[in-house]
């Protein structure tokens, strides 16, 4: 066959991946649903409720053909009057935003410096693009600054994460300074720390109580923290407007999913409106995890380093049997084999403590 080759030194390497239906009653440690949102069935009440106000339930066309709803427009403007931007524009997945941005943005004569750990998305989005691209040792400021002054374009682009979706760590303040110091254009992708960390459960420029200046652009994503599915893009007016007129996936694909993005819009009122007790939560965990393990995480991704291929997926195995399931994150997403547990708040912390200590039983053998 075409691939068997590749197939069989995947599975030698214990690289090999599958998709899996779990049992439901299982608990669920390993998907990004961080606030525990999916199961709040208020919610999807009430975002079916939104939507049953309008004589369609889908948005038929591209956005700029017929496809811009009332809907979207409604949570593009609530999450620029929450988050201090000007602008917005919603997508269908945080994997094209990535691919919206980076492909559009970095045109020719520019340079793009990306994290080395950046997402997947924005690596593939990067290989498309007609400027230079270089890459910065992982969350590092004084590698930046030093490309920056080695590799300068027409305009500089620096590409980083709010909180990494593998090792679970906060991005640098010092990049942030970097990019305004070098009047970069700062794109941020806050997939993972936006409904998770900051004083309104908002991410990183809250985290750091940032004005919000002209060249930051913020992604974020609906599948994780909110519960549900897509992705948005907040900037300035003149950015997103760029985008609109440049951003292949918001130009030819399909508008997001009204349902998808009416939960989505729920979903950011009701972290507003819980956020003191959210925030109680998440603090308690975190002290939890600290205790446990001896290193404190600064959101919910909590990333156990194995370092060995078939060892994780040993535990992996053995947690299911104790009725969890859990990350098995191998090469080459990580450098070194990780189990990587997510602390839902809606997961009993006696619960969440059984697991981890399950792990580090097996760590050490």
């Amino acid at each position: 066959m075409y691939y068997d080759k590749e197939l069989t030194a995947l599975k030698r390497a214990n690289r090999y991946r599958t998709r899996k239906q779990f049992d439901a009653k299982l608990i669920d440690l390993a998907s990004n649903d961080y606030l525990g949102l999916s199961a709040n069935q208020k919610l999807a009440q009430r975002a079916f409720k939104h939507l049953d106000s309008y004589d369609e339930h889908a948005p038929k066309a591209s956005m700029l053909v017929n496809g811009y709803h009332p809907l979207h427009q409604k949570f593009e403007d609530a999450l620029c009057e929450l988050n201090g931007f000007e602008a917005g524009v919603i997508l269908g997945s945080g994997f094209s935003a990535n691919i919206a941005m980076i492909e559009s943005l970095v045109r020719k004569g520019d340079t793009l410096f990306m994290d080395e750990l950046y997402h997947a998305s924005g690596q593939l989005a990067s290989k498309l693009v007609d400027g230079k691209v270089i890459t910065f040792k992982h969350n590092d400021a004084n590698d930046l600054e030093k490309k920056l002054q080695e590799h300068k374009g027409f305009r500089n682009i620096i590409a980083v994460e709010g909180i990494y979706s593998m090792d679970g760590d906060l991005l640098n303040r010092e990049i942030i300074d970097i990019a305004d110091e070098a009047d970069a254009i700062l794109i941020v992708d806050e997939a993972h720390s936006s409904g998770v960390v900051g004083p309104n459960l908002l991410g990183v420029f809250d985290f750091y109580d940032l004005p919000i200046k002209e060249n930051y652009i913020k992604m974020g994503t609906l599948g994780k923290a909110y519960g549900s599915f897509g992705a948005y893009i907040l900037a300035s007016t003149h950015i997103v407007d760029f985008l609109i007129n440049r951003a292949k996936p918001i130009i030819y694909a399909t508008a997001p999913s009204l349902f998808d993005t009416a939960l989505g819009l729920e979903a950011l009122h009701y972290i507003q409106k819980e956020k003191k007790s959210l925030i109680f939560k998440r603090d308690k965990i975190q002290k939890m995890i600290f205790d446990t393990l001896g290193f404190a995480v600064p959101a919910l991704i909590v990333p156990i380093v194995i370092d060995d291929n078939k060892k994780v997926l040993l535990i992996q195995e053995q947690l299911l049997k104790e009725g969890y399931i859990v990350g098995a994150i191998r090469q080459p997403t990580v450098e070194h084999a990780i189990i990587r547990i997510i602390a839902r708040l809606n997961i009993d912390p006696k619960a969440l403590k059984k697991a981890l200590d399950i792990v580090l039983s097996y760590k050490k053998q």
